[in-house]
């Protein structure tokens, strides 16, 4: 399940982390799980030359297992990964080898740099190398049926990517039900049902704030977002005009013909959900996906 977290910057502002864009930044290399200097340095919001140096000025807490460099074959294959991801080259042009660190590494960076943003960030990673080993395990049944895939070929990230999708839409649960303190959970799935949208999105929801829009700015690029509701929340127009100044797409409209609250994905699925989104996790309540096509049609109508 995917998940979000929140470190601060040293302005004291929120910056939104998303596991699945941490995992994409594990890489397999002479058996461990590692990570690139360069995409540690943007996740702890410093430059790459400056990680590095905080790594040189403590060397002795840096053993070979904990970091290494990559030579140059290993350096040209993952920058062939590149070439057919979304990459868009960021990676290329380096002067030297990229430095790899390894979760026990990774653990160490976040004391030499000595940043709030760089504990709460190792937090986060610590978690993604759990959950992905959490994930090979439970599912090494599924993975060992899969003959035709080489196995050398499934420690790359982007083999890794079709399999995550494939069990994804394999496995979807259609009922949901989360008790009180369940935030975490509640959170993740939410967002994982805005993240299905390809090109649009319709919240009901009479009860909708700024806690609302940070759930829905985790969006897909390009997919309009129209929140239709009693407006009894607190969410104002500045909150409306600061959204779309950086996500673009959402509309807001006033009706009281609904109660309940429902999240419309491309006008094709429906999901009822028991309590406003801001809410989620807060009290024990039910997500159920709805499937009657004349249910769905008749609560699209009433949107016209």
């Amino acid at each position: 399940m995917k998940s979000m977290a929140v470190a601060m910057t040293e302005d004291k502002l929120p910056v939104v982390i998303d596991d699945k864009e941490i995992r994409n930044m594990i890489y397999t290399f002479r058996g461990k799980q590692v990570m690139m200097d360069s995409d540690l340095a943007d996740l702890y919001q410093v430059t790459t030359k400056r990680l590095n140096e905080q790594v040189n000025r403590n060397k002795d807490r840096f053993p070979p297992q904990f970091m290494f460099q990559l030579t140059e074959d290993e350096y040209k294959n993952l920058r062939s990964q590149f070439a057919t991801s979304s990459d868009g080259g960021k990676h290329g042009g380096r002067r030297y080898m990229p430095y790899v660190f390894t979760e026990q590494g990774i653990a160490m960076l976040s004391a030499v740099l000595k940043s709030d943003v760089a504990v709460e960030v190792s937090i986060r990673i610590m978690d993604s190398f759990v959950a992905m080993r959490k994930f090979l395990i439970s599912n090494y049944e599924i993975f060992s049926r899969l003959d035709r895939i080489e196995l050398k070929q499934l420690e790359t990230d982007q083999k890794l990517e079709q399999v995550f999708n494939y069990i994804a839409t394999q496995t979807e649960v259609k009922q949901h039900i989360f008790f009180n303190g369940q935030i975490y959970d509640a959170f993740s799935l939410i967002v994982d049902i805005i993240k299905k949208a390809k090109t649009k999105l319709v919240l009901l929801d009479n009860y909708v704030d700024t806690n609302t829009l940070n759930l829905l700015c985790k969006k897909n690029k390009g997919v309009s977002v129209l929140i239709a509701g009693s407006g009894k929340g607190s969410l104002t127009r500045k909150d409306i005009a600061k959204f779309n100044a950086q996500y673009q797409g959402l509309t807001v409209k006033t009706t009281n013909d609904f109660h309940d609250r429902f999240l419309i994905i491309d006008d094709t699925e429906v999901y009822h959900i028991g309590t406003s989104i801001k809410d989620a996790g807060k009290k024990s309540f039910g997500i159920t996906k709805i499937e009657d096509e004349i249910l769905i049609n008749s609560i699209l109508k009433k949107l016209q």
